[in-house]
């Protein structure tokens, strides 16, 4: 269940609607939006960067309002929606655009369109696991992450060498591909939470687990739609993914195409693994965890 900031009369004049006269003479036009929101880390921080701005979205409204004249206001309502979205911790939004001066021709209060749109973010988790059964915890990992993403693809399951920290195990590593509505945030608690359910412990940096799963990206840097976060909590994109093959070969098996930025560039993740190389890491288990991890 999500938190709730809403908006209600936005006022501004603009050249909206099918009519010579509209284009010409503009109307005035009145918006609301409702936008759910993770605002639990706001509830006990107290700090603006940790909510949203509502004086700035009641801006860009305004700005669209004003802005490209358009024939109906359903395309005003969705510019709308999808503007708002843009911000990450919004993970769904309502907007009405009213018209109450639209040429009816019978009597009326108000005339509104309302849109309704959910976040689809594109999102990377890497998976890893080296106590226990690790196959079996990163299939069951895989099926309690349909419960958060909409899951496109999955890499094999691949055998790497343990990277830093305490002699143990060889790892089981994978990296899946899909969608979100959830903000990183509620995501990142999320994957925490599925960690807690397999019995993982943080005690020892870079030490063996149960379970480890790792927000890599959350958006698309092709698009520049990426978010890049710095917190004491969540850093994005990984900070560290980029000098990872047992991140970083999964990837491509999961996604051809996949690209992340690095230092501010924009990097093709087949690229990374070319420069890093693939020494410790292997192929695994034969499995198909779209198919068996749920």
């Amino acid at each position: 269940m999500s938190d709730r900031i809403t908006l209600k009369g936005i006022s501004a004049k603009g050249f909206h609607g099918v009519l010579d006269f509209e284009k010409r003479d503009g109307q005035t036009f009145v918006v609301d939006v409702e936008m759910d929101v993770d605002l639990s880390q706001a509830g006990t921080s107290d700090d603006l960067a940790d909510t949203v701005n509502y004086a700035e979205v009641a801006g860009d409204v305004v700005a669209l309002v004003e802005g490209e004249s358009l024939d109906l206001i359903e395309a005003l309502a969705d510019r709308i929606a999808a503007k708002v979205l843009t911000r990450p911790l919004v993970e769904s939004v309502v907007v009405s655009v009213h018209k109450p001066q639209a040429p009816v021709g019978h009597p009326f209060t108000d005339v509104a369109v309302t849109v309704e749109r959910l976040r689809e973010t594109p999102v990377v988790v890497a998976i890893g696991s080296n106590m226990g059964d690790p196959l079996e915890t990163i299939q069951n990992a895989v099926s309690a992450l349909w419960l958060a993403l909409d899951l496109k693809s999955a890499s094999r399951v691949y055998e790497t060498a343990p990277v830093g920290g305490p002699a143990q195990s060889a790892y089981l590593n994978a990296v899946v591909v899909g969608t979100t509505s959830l903000s990183p945030q509620r995501l990142l608690r999320t994957l925490q939470d599925i960690e807690l359910d397999h019995g993982r412990v943080r005690k020892e940096r870079w030490g063996p687990r149960t379970l480890d799963l790792d927000l890599i990206q959350y958006g698309d840097p092709v698009f520049d739609t990426d978010v890049r976060l710095s917190t004491e909590a969540l850093t994005l994109p990984h900070p560290r993914a980029h000098e990872r093959a047992f991140v970083l070969v999964p990837w491509v098996d999961a996604d051809a195409e996949a690209a992340l930025r690095v230092d501010g560039q924009v990097r093709r993740v087949a690229e990374l693994v070319s420069e890093v190389g693939s020494a410790g890491v292997s192929l695994g288990p034969d499995v198909d965890l779209m198919e068996d991890g749920w």
